[in-house]
């Protein structure tokens, strides 16, 4: 299988599947993925810049292992944008602010594996169908590396490549109902 392939194959095995939800004047979307490594081994692609940089939009300039401040890129030759490290225990919850949308990470033990949710606080400038298919992408590219795949990250006009627009629709529809 092509390490594209590999990707392709991780985003299709994986049925649309988020909430959206209202909180205050913002909407929170909330994903869950179940991955095979242990909390420790997804802990660390959540918060080494280098792991990061293999499968996750956001790319901070350090290791996300304290509170506070920090700065974070899609791509190196991007103008850094504002980060922050809000809430840290290792290894179950991260809470870290990019730009001005939050997102709140937690990993619980299920089974040999880890239970992987995203609560995601949108800036609203964006629509969470638009941000639901870019995780969505990401989560089949970090499911891809678990198997030991060697694969490139997806970002920006390359998800279309992966069936961003037909995630994008099928989260539009979802939450239609």
């Amino acid at each position: 299988m092509t390490t594209e392939s590999r990707i392709t194959h991780e985003i299709e095995a994986n049925p649309v599947a988020a909430e959206l939800a209202r909180e205050g004047d913002r909407w929170v979307l909330t994903m869950r993925r179940r991955l095979g490594h242990t909390p420790d081994r997804v802990w660390a692609m959540l918060t080494v810049p280098e792991q990061l940089a293999r499968w996750s939009p956001f790319v901070p300039d350090r290791t996300l292992d304290s509170v506070g401040p920090a700065t974070a890129r899609e791509n190196p030759d991007n103008e850094p944008r504002p980060a922050e490290v809000l809430v840290l225990d290792p290894p179950r919850e991260l809470v870290h602010r990019y730009g001005d949308d939050v997102l709140r990470w937690t990993l619980v033990p299920e089974g040999d594996g880890t239970l992987l949710t995203l609560h995601h606080t949108l800036d609203g400038s964006t629509p969470g169908s638009w941000i639901a298919s870019g995780w969505h992408i990401c989560f089949g590219t970090l499911a891809a590396l678990e198997a030991d795949a060697q694969v490139s990250r997806v970002v920006g006009n390359d998800a279309i490549d992966y069936g961003w627009e037909k995630l994008r629709d099928a989260y539009e529809h979802l939450w239609d109902q």
